[in-house]
Formats: structure tokens, sequence, C-alpha cells
């Protein structure tokens, strides 16, 4: 890997904040905690140039414009976008000429924070438009206020607020055929069929008998709307089948094993010591009652 590049003129009114925090080993531990964050009236020929840097940076346009160079492409920001970037990777932005850039942004980290990163860029990178951006703006306003007022339950609350953003960019960049009401009949028919049926031996020529449709087509697009497989979801069903009845009954490993329509209790053991990191007697004796 390349050395750690910064350059940088920070041209901003004096009217601007800019917060730098330490955080707390609990923070880094469990939460997602900032490191920096700010609110910027920006001046030409405000700009940053940067890699390698552990940090994820949120960037949202409260007005005029920017523009950033990300994944080798180039992007214009406005007023009400917002962005999200891992700046381990190279990343340059700035703001325009003759707009200057007002933007509230936030350096963040965390044990977690790649696996929202990852499903944010899982439809890939853009620049989001929320429709209502009050919900953004004032989460990211709360954050500097909490910080600069150094509020006693600061990091919690931050994290709460990061997530809870994080969790709205990753539905806006999703595509809307993805929504359950954008969701095929025959995928929740799929569904229904497995949720009642978990005993049966279900396969992919079977579904494609029973729908008349391609079982290629049926694996593509049950994986598109669910997020996983149809064997999977099988999976799931009976593993779910069987942690209610070790819970809420006295039948034996064996006994559960045909129930959930299993046939070997070898293979049901280490599937759900594969799954639960338990066996099923330990996950009895922790939930039984």
């Amino acid at each position: 890997m390349d050395g750690y590049l910064e350059r940088a003129s920070l041209t901003w009114s004096d009217n601007s904040l800019r917060l730098i925090e330490t955080a707390s080993q609990t923070a880094k531990n469990n939460y997602l905690y900032i490191q920096e964050a700010g609110y910027f009236e920006t001046k030409y020929p405000y700009f940053t140039e940067r890699k390698n840097l552990n940090s994820f940076l949120l960037i949202y346009t409260i007005s005029g414009k920017g523009h950033l160079k990300y994944d080798e492409k180039d992007y214009t920001l406005t007023s009400g976008t917002v962005f999200l970037i891992d700046c381990i990777k190279y990343h340059y932005y700035e703001s325009s000429i003759d707009d200057p850039w007002v933007i509230l942004w936030v350096h963040f980290n965390g044990s977690y924070a790649m696996g929202y990163y990852e499903e944010l860029m899982k439809n890939g990178f853009s620049i989001l438009e929320p429709e209502d951006t009050f919900p953004l703006e004032s989460s990211l306003r709360r954050i500097l206020s909490l910080h600069e007022k150094k509020d006693v339950n600061r990091e919690l609350i931050t994290s709460s607020l990061i997530v809870n953003i994080l969790t709205e960019m990753i539905l806006m960049n999703t595509p809307k055929e993805l929504y359950s009401h954008y969701t095929p009949n025959y995928i929740k028919e799929i569904k229904e069929m497995l949720n009642n049926r978990y005993k049966d031996r279900i396969t992919l020529d079977d579904l494609e008998r029973e729908l008349n449709i391609s079982k290629y087509h049926l694996a593509k697009e049950f994986k598109k709307h669910t997020g996983t497989t149809v064997n999977e979801y099988l999976i799931d069903q009976r593993l779910s089948h069987a942690k209610e009845l070790l819970k809420y009954s006295d039948l034996s490993v064996s006994e559960i094993t045909f129930s959930c329509g299993m046939n070997n209790v070898s293979h049901f053991i280490n599937l759900f010591k594969d799954r639960e990191g338990r066996t099923p007697l330990n996950f009895r004796k922790e939930w039984k009652f």
C-alpha cells in the first residue's frame, strides 16, 4: 500500500466550526464514533486531496456547489446531496469558484463501520438526494451540538444518529423494485410456500414445475428480492422451527431433526452449531425456562 497522502487548502469563513474528537475505548469497541465533524462555509480555493486515512467521511451539502473525485469518477455536489466515502481510497473534493460550498460533515469509524459502507456500496457508489433533507441535516447538526457541549451521553447518541443516517442512505441507494411492494407475486408465493412447507424437500426443479417459470430466472430473482438463495431461505425456516421446539418443547434433538424436515441428526447438529455458534442442546439450556 502507498503511504498516507493529504493536501488541502483550508479556506472557510470565521463562523465555520471544526471539532476534533478523541473517542473513549468504550466507543471504539462498541459504537460508531466521530473522529472529526464540522460545519464549513468554504471559500475557493478550498479543497482536500487524500488517501490511506483510516476513516469514513460523510458530507452533506447545505448550499452552493462542490466537486468530488472518487473511484476515478467525477461528481457534482449540489444543495441537498449527501455521500459517504472510504478515506483509504483516493479522493479529492473542492468548492466551486463562483458558488461557495456550504457543508456539514462527519469523519467517523468503528468496528462495524465497514459493514455499513459495504452494504451501501452493494448497488454502487452514487451521490444521494434525499426527498426530505430535514432528518439528515438535523441529525448532523445535533451531532455537532452534542460534541460541542461535551454532553455526557454524546458518544452513545452520536452512534445511534450515524446508524440512522447510514440506514436511510442504504435505503435511498436500493433500487425501488427491491422494495417489498415491488416484489413480484411469484416471489411472494415462493416465500409463502417455503414458510409453510419447510418440512418438505423443495428444489428449484419443483418450483419450476409448480410455477411454470424457468428455475434459473427464479433463482436469480429470488436472490435479488430476498438477499438469499432458495436453499438458504429453506434452511433458515427449518432452523427457526428447530429453535422454537428446542425452547418450548421437550422433544429430543433426534425428534426435532425430523420435525423440521431433515433426516440426518449429525448433519442437523453440525449445521445448527455452524449457524448458531452452539449445539442444539446448549441452545436449549440457554433458553429453557
